[in-house]
């Protein structure tokens, strides 16, 4: 009799609402993939049976295959939380050291630094050289930023300068006339910087700007005279630059001034350093003296209070002490077969024979999809169409169970024939 039939039907069936199930339940799970039960006949068949003669014996469940398509995309505003918008996964170094894929994008930094996923899987990628802004491993790595130690000062190199001389100033010596003219103070064109030592203390630069008797001649000083010293210091210049008569720089850029950290850092300071001044943008026209920009190159330590991601995986870092970096990208992975992917849970896949091996790359590059910081990919589950499929699996499952109900039936009325 035709029990195997039904049996299997009521074993695919019910498979086929375990499948239905898993999806519901994980409807709102970040990153999650939908799987659908694949079904394929079975037959019985000899040798030299004839064609259509058999009838089958029931169904098995071919397989379960996971569908890879493009969940919605959800804005969080955690700078941490990135979702792939197109192809990809991010690649993740479990904590037993094997490499493993996700789509899920909601990130955590931890005390030592590491981006990690819930399950502490380390986030790959590519380290960065903060000033060349090129990658400095051809692999990807676990990206780790310094989240416990501030980032080590930088020591000033140079100083750029962007200011306006007054065309109109007069000898800064003045003369007795007629009429005269009297002295003009060094400190009238005058401006001062913050450079950085190597232990990241903070050395005020001064410049002043005293005009010579020579036509669109200025002489550049560092410090002003001290009367009050013993015996009196009198500052002689670093420098001398020079304007054409349409008030365009025409030499003297750039100067040289050394600068002396124990002046602002009395605890074992380092030696006195150089420090390059561009003044390459300077001009004299006849407007009041003005600076328009001052720049310099140092900065102090600095600890960890941000991180923004780019469409393209770049990770910028933000300093408190007002430095924003690149320090890393983001790598992604791509499969010939990604249906050939293991699911081994907590919203991962690891690589196998049928996937075949990653390949690698970085967001926006060649079929990678972009990445969106602050948004999470959203499981691509249709709550409504599982809703309709459970109800056709119910069904399914009923009418299998039918055929049994049959089958028994019928063989009761020949086991009680007389």
């Amino acid at each position: 009799m035709g029990f195997q039939q039904g049996l299997t039907g009521l074993n695919a069936a019910s498979k086929n609402l375990d499948v239905i199930g898993h999806n519901i339940a994980n409807s709102q799970t970040v990153g999650f993939k939908a799987s659908r039960t694949e079904f394929a006949e079975m037959v019985a068949t000899a040798i030299g049976s004839a064609g259509g003669s058999n009838a089958g014996i029931g169904v098995q469940t071919d397989a379960i295959a996971q569908q890879f398509t493009q969940g919605n995309i959800s804005i969080t505003g955690n700078n941490l939380d990135v979702a792939i918008n197109g192809n990809g996964f991010f690649q993740v170094k479990q904590p037993d050291g094997s490499m493993a894929y996700t789509r899920a994008g909601n990130f955590k930094l931890d005390v030592d630094g590491n981006v990690v996923t819930n399950g502490n899987a380390q986030l790959m990628g590519y380290p960065m050289d903060p000033v060349t802004h090129t990658r400095t491993a051809s692999t990807p790595v676990p990206l780790v930023f310094p989240s416990g130690a501030p980032i080590p000062a930088k020591q000033t190199a140079n100083v750029a300068v962007e200011m306006n001389l007054d065309a109109r100033a007069t000898d800064a010596a003045g003369s007795a006339g007629p009429p005269p003219i009297p002295a003009t103070p060094r400190s009238a064109y005058g401006t001062s910087i913050n450079a950085y030592d190597s232990q990241g203390v903070a050395i005020p630069v001064s410049l002043y700007f005293q005009k010579t008797a020579t036509a669109n001649t200025w002489d550049v000083y560092d410090k002003l005279d001290d009367p009050t010293a013993t015996p009196p210091v009198v500052a002689t210049p670093i420098g001398q630059i020079a304007f054409s008569g349409t008030g365009v720089l025409t030499s003297g850029s750039p100067l040289t001034v050394t600068v002396d950290p124990a002046v602002a850092n009395p605890n074992n300071p380092p030696a006195p350093f150089p420090v390059t001044i561009d003044l390459s943008k300077a001009t004299q026209f006849g407007a009041k003296f003005s600076v328009s920009n001052l720049t310099q190159d140092g900065y102090a330590a600095g600890q960890l209070t941000g991180i923004n991601i780019g469409p393209d995986g770049s990770i910028l870092t933000r300093y408190s002490n007002g430095i924003s970096r690149p320090e890393g990208q983001i790598a992604l992975a791509t499969f010939r077969n990604t249906q050939g992917l293991a699911d081994v849970g907590n919203n991962l896949w690891v690589e196998t024979f049928g996937s075949g091996q990653p390949v690698m790359g970085t967001p926006t590059e060649g079929n990678f999809g972009a990445l969106r910081a602050g948004a999470l990919e959203d499981s691509n589950v249709d709550l409504t169409g599982e809703l309709v499929a459970m109800m056709t699996a119910q069904r399914a499952y009923q009418a299998n169970a039918q055929t049994i109900k049959t089958q028994d039936q019928v063989l009761s009325t020949l086991v009680n024939m007389r």
